[in-house]
């Protein structure tokens, strides 16, 4: 981040007291989340599932100038997980202001080749974890009035993708969702809200080759990959000062059009 953004946040802190959980947060889009929103004064948890050196290597960044910040495991495809990981946030920060449901994996193949296996495994974590975090995290933010919740969907599951018919319909059933849930909260000052990255340039995509690569950014009208950070600038936005905006699916992908 920039020195002058670091100096202009620590004098604007809108997000001085309230607890915010990013799931998935030890690398990609997660980790600059957690990054963001502790640069505006979040307490954070980075929830992982087995990269604890990543995790923490993410807190100790964060910690350079935000000291509220920590790392717990969980798996969020894991029901016994995800009671574990809410109770253990409630226990040390008594609410959950903002619910981040970021964690998501791949397990690509044609659907004719795709195995039942494939399948629970990409619903579960990027479907299922939703229904479950929101179960245990949404009571907590009627009771106190205000809750920000923000759902990273992604362009496959507005367009589709070759290969990935799982992960679309976990991505496009998060959009709906999404809309659905924002109609029961609004009146309670929740918002919630879908952001759908188009192709980011992450770890995964870092070990694709150059050649798919040029493939693909020739098709995005920016002509370049998007970053995780410019993904986590719009989470800020939606966290910070989305108070009339839910129910909305906000696309950060370089102008591509479904």
């Amino acid at each position: 981040m920039a020195l002058l953004e670091k100096k202009l946040a620590e004098l604007n802190k809108p997000l001085q007291g309230k607890v915010a959980l990013v799931t998935g947060g030890s690398r990609g889009i997660g980790a600059e989340i957690a990054k963001e929103l502790a640069l505006h004064g979040a307490t954070i948890v980075v929830n992982y599932v087995s990269n604890a050196e990543r995790a923490e290597q993410v807190v100790h960044e964060i910690y350079e100038y935000n000291q509220n910040v920590s790392a717990i495991q969980g798996d969020v495809s894991k029901t016994e997980d995800i009671a574990r990981l809410c109770d253990e946030i409630l226990e040390a920060h008594g609410t959950i202001d903002i619910l981040i449901n970021n964690a998501g994996i791949t397990r690509d193949s044609r659907f004719l080749n795709m195995t039942e296996e494939a399948w629970n495994a990409v619903i579960s974590t990027n479907m299922n974890s939703l229904f479950h975090l929101t179960k245990r995290v949404l009571p907590h933010m009627v009771e106190q009035d205000f809750g920000r919740i923000i759902n990273i969907s992604s362009i496959i599951g507005q367009a589709g993708g070759f290969g990935q018919t799982n992960y679309a319909a976990a991505k496009a059933g998060m959009i709906g969702f999404t809309k659905s849930l924002a109609l029961e909260t609004a009146r309670n000052n929740i918002t919630v809200n879908a952001v759908c990255p188009g192709y980011t340039f992450t770890d995964m995509v870092a070990e694709v080759p150059e050649k798919v690569q040029e493939k693909i950014t020739s098709k995005i009208p920016k002509g370049r990959f998007g970053t995780p950070a410019e993904i986590a600038k719009a989470v800020r936005f939606l966290a910070v000062d989305g108070e009339y905006i839910t129910g909305q699916c906000i696309n950060v992908n370089g102008g591509m059009y479904m």
